[in-house]
């Protein structure tokens, strides 16, 4: 399958500009025509790249996302239990104490786990990076050549 990228570059290898005398025998009204046509096929193909690389990113953002959530939940149950650890502990210093500071250290390595996993997701998540070159490089084509057309 191929990117709106790959299919405008195919195009634009395909589409030569206009030479001096082809641009002089049209209307102005042509002109217009053309540069209009080839905006709106621009702006099409940048709506399609954008949107391509925000399902992209989005998914990599949403499974960042829910180990993050992950590593809340694993969090939340490391103040429960060490909460739970110390009021039993401080309660009748039996083994019950010790068996929920375990389960705590426990959920604190899970927690740990979790996060590095959903921090490592965070840093491939990139942006729209080929849409911002992409439209960073408008500017430059609308702009004449040194060769171009003389009034």
């Amino acid at each position: 399958m191929t990117t709106p990228t790959q299919s405008s570059a195919a195009d634009a290898r395909n589409h030569h500009p206009p030479s001096a005398d082809e641009v002089r025998d049209s209307s102005i009204g042509e002109l217009m025509r053309q540069v209009t046509s080839d905006l709106s096929t621009l702006m099409r193909q940048e709506v399609e790249l954008a949107k391509a690389e925000i399902r992209q990113e989005g998914k990599k953002a949403g499974k960042a996302a829910g180990l993050f959530g992950g590593a809340g939940f694993g969090a939340y149950m490391v103040a429960l239990f060490l909460s739970l650890a110390l009021w039993g502990g401080l309660s009748n210093v039996m083994d019950a104490g010790w068996a929920g500071l375990i389960v705590a250290v426990i959920w604190a390595a899970i927690a740990a786990v979790l996060y590095t996993m959903g921090r490592r997701n965070a840093e491939r998540i990139r942006g729209l990076k080929q849409t911002n070159d992409s439209v960073q490089r408008i500017p430059d084509a609308l702009k004449p050549h040194p060769e171009g057309v003389t009034r």
